[in-house]
């Protein structure tokens, strides 16, 4: 049987608790087996119940008894709690009385402590008095004892002192006739102390001693004894404005730990290295070469004027006060303003003898004397009579090919005027800018465009032969293509340094309006040169023409023994046609080319069309002009125009007339290329034929 203690210890589980007991029990184990007895397990059940029973019981007695132990101890310990409440209590109520006390106690000592100081104060200050009252008396008796005033290691004390005593009404005029070096020499003996301590690089004394003759008149001393000093060595290099500008990072580094206004002091340093050292640098560089050297001097000032203002832009990174920008501007302004109040007239007068040195020198290489163009009275009536009749007017010149143009000579004088709007842009003033880029323009417009590339025009028109030239040198258009060239190089310039200068001021439309005139009456001279150009260009192939054909080449002595499929005249025209078409599409660019060639082309038709107009074509002949008109047709496909082209398709079908049947003219003359021909046109090609006379030709033909 399980034992009171298994059943209080063991996890109680019925089932198992009943087959543990049955196991137990002898004859329980195997039911429905032999050694089954279900009466003895019955008996053992109903003892073992009554054994529980008791030890229930039990169980129950000892709950009981611990309930009512538990009671009791909880009361005790109520009871107790009560006590420890009450003893709390008392304890708050001594803490609170005690919390009073300390409070009363603190109260009267703080009232002590006022009471104290409000005896101590004028305790003090009667001692200072009686110590400035003592010092006083022994400067009205003329003898410094006080060891204050003789130990040099007190220095500080005895400023302190004398500072005081200066302050007391009427003290300076008692200090200045008892001891009246005394102030001056103490003031000094500081400032040697700041100088020393400067030199040996030690910063707190600095700002020891600089605190100190703050209230000094001599406090302005001090600074500029820092200000001499710190220069000492920091301009030993070439380049002073980068000195200047490592001095003033390295000052600006330091001045904040020694002065209690910095930026008073680094920007008194700043104005004695603007108004001593550069003005001086500044007027060294220039005055050498101000009346002896223009280029040299105006170089060395926009070097000096821009390395300047870098260096001002480096210092605006300081602290200078409130208006720093205005504050360095006065300072540049005062270096450079006897040099830029002239700046203009020196850069015009060197611009002027400049150019005309580049362009002298040009033809002196050339060997060429210019001559006058003139003006006024009979040459401007020369001029218009030119333009309107396209005449030569005056000798014709024989130049040797030579344009009288050379990109060198332009690109020298381009350079020079670009570093002029340079310096302009730097040196002027912004008011002044406009009206000063206008003049640097108008020299250049005077020497590049009129006596250079006009000049050039002028020989050009004057050098192209008449019209009825042989052999002519026609190189005009030469003269063309460098005059367009340069005037390429001529525009950017302006587009790009002319016009950021003026872009808004009045000036503007002044500058525009120069060059448009100035294009103008170049294209005028340009139109009028490639006009007579041309002309002659035709009269060559007039000569070509007149020397080449022969009557019998149309109308063959021979009409069945005819080898050539073209005229000579024929192949050397389109040869010399080939070679002009290629150097007008050299010589010109953009839309000039067409039109050039389109006058060309135009004029080169009504040349064949007029030369065919003078024979008389037998039927073999009429063929030979209808292969020389093909030729030439082949020839007016390099002009890439389709005009021209027309004109020539045209004419080759006018040349069949020529050689159609007779019954056969009205067919032709309605087809496509003739049908809207004038009549009298075609009339004229008819009568060419040498069997037009015959009744027939002229019957079908009317």
């Amino acid at each position: 049987l399980m034992t009171a203690a298994e059943v209080r210890n063991e996890p109680f589980v019925a089932d198992e608790y009943i087959e543990r007991l049955a196991w137990r029990t002898p004859g329980g184990g195997s039911r429905g087996g032999e050694a089954f007895d279900p009466k003895r397990l019955l008996e053992e059940f109903v003892n073992h119940i009554q054994e529980l029973q008791v030890m229930d019981e039990r169980i129950q007695r000892k709950v009981e008894k611990l309930e009512q132990q538990c009671q009791k101890e909880a009361k005790e310990f109520a009871k107790k709690v009560q006590e420890l409440q009450k003893s709390n209590q008392v304890a708050f109520q001594h803490f609170q009385e005690l919390d009073e006390h300390i409070s009363y106690v603190a109260t009267k000592v703080c009232h002590l402590g006022d009471q104290l100081e409000g005896v101590n104060t004028p305790r003090q200050r009667a001692v200072e008095a009686q110590k400035l009252m003592k010092y006083f008396n022994e400067f009205l008796d003329g003898e410094l004892k006080s060891d204050v005033f003789t130990n040099s290691e007190k220095i500080k004390e005895a400023a302190d002192i004398i500072q005081k005593l200066h302050l007391i009404p009427d003290g300076f005029l008692v200090l200045s006739l008892s001891s009246p070096g005394k102030y001056h020499d103490l003031e000094c003996q500081l400032i040697q102390e700041f100088t020393s301590a400067q030199r040996r690089g030690e910063i707190s004394r600095m700002r020891e001693v600089a605190a100190v003759l703050l209230h000094f008149k001599g406090y302005s001393h001090c600074v500029d004894v820092y200000i001499k000093q710190c220069q000492e060595g920091a301009f030993l290099r070439n380049d002073v404005f980068e000195d200047a500008a490592i001095l003033c990072q390295r000052v600006n580094k330091q001045v904040g730990e020694i002065f209690s206004n910095p930026e008073t002091v680094l920007a008194k340093l700043i104005q004695n290295i603007f108004e001593v050292k550069l003005q001086s640098y500044v007027k060294e560089q220039l005055e050498e070469h101000r009346k002896s050297d223009a280029e040299q001097y105006l170089k060395n000032l926009y070097d000096l004027y821009t390395r300047t203002t870098n260096l001002s832009s480096k210092l605006m990174e300081f602290n200078l006060g409130t208006d720093k920008q205005t504050f360095l501007s006065k300072l540049i302004k005062a270096i450079f303003i006897s040099y830029l109040e002239n700046y203009i007239e020196v850069e015009i007068g060197y611009l002027k003898s400049r150019s005309a040195m580049i362009l002298q020198r040009y033809y002196d290489s050339k060997n060429h004397q210019k001559r006058s163009i003139g003006t006024g009275g009979i040459q401007d009536l020369k001029e218009r009579l030119r333009q309107r009749t396209n005449l030569p007017l005056g000798p014709s010149i024989d130049t040797h090919g030579e344009t009288f143009l050379s990109q060198e000579v332009v690109v020298n004088l381009l350079q020079e005027t670009k570093q002029a709007f340079e310096r302009c842009h730097r040196l002027s003033d912004p008011s002044d800018l406009p009206k000063n880029a206008f003049r640097i323009f108008s020299m250049l417009v005077e020497f590049l465009c009129t006596e250079h590339i006009d000049y050039a025009l002028e020989t050009g028109l004057a050098g192209i032969p008449s019209s009825d030239s042989k052999n002519a040198n026609l190189y005009f258009l030469d003269v063309v293509h460098q005059a367009n060239t340069i005037f390429h190089l001529f525009d950017k310039q302006f587009n790009d340094h002319l016009m950021p200068l003026i872009s808004s001021s009045p000036k503007l439309s002044e500058c525009l309006q120069k060059k448009k005139d100035i294009i103008e009456q170049m294209e005028v001279k340009l139109d009028m040169g490639i006009d007579r150009t041309l002309n002659c260009m035709i009269g060559q192939m007039k000569h070509i023409l007149a020397a080449e054909q022969k009557k019998t080449d149309f109308k063959p002595e021979d009409e069945n023994n005819v080898l050539i499929q073209y005229t000579n005249a024929c192949v050397k025209v389109c040869g010399y046609v080939r070679k002009q078409v290629e150097k007008i599409r050299n010589s010109m660019d953009g839309k000039n080319v067409d039109t050039v060639l389109m006058e060309f082309g135009v004029r080169f038709h009504r040349l064949i069309y007029e030369h065919l107009q003078q024979y008389s074509y037998s039927c073999m002949g009429g063929m030979l002009a209808i292969c020389d008109v093909a030729e030439y047709r082949k020839c007016a496909k390099d002009f890439k125009i389709a005009l021209v082209l027309q004109l020539f398709d045209t004419l080759h079908a006018l040349c069949n007339l020529l050689v159609v049947a007779p019954d056969n003219l009205k067919q032709v003359c309605s087809g496509e290329q003739l049908a809207n021909l004038d009549k009298n046109i075609l009339h004229s090609f008819v009568q060419l034929r040498v069997d037009y006379r015959s009744a027939r030709l002229a019957r079908h033909f009317s």
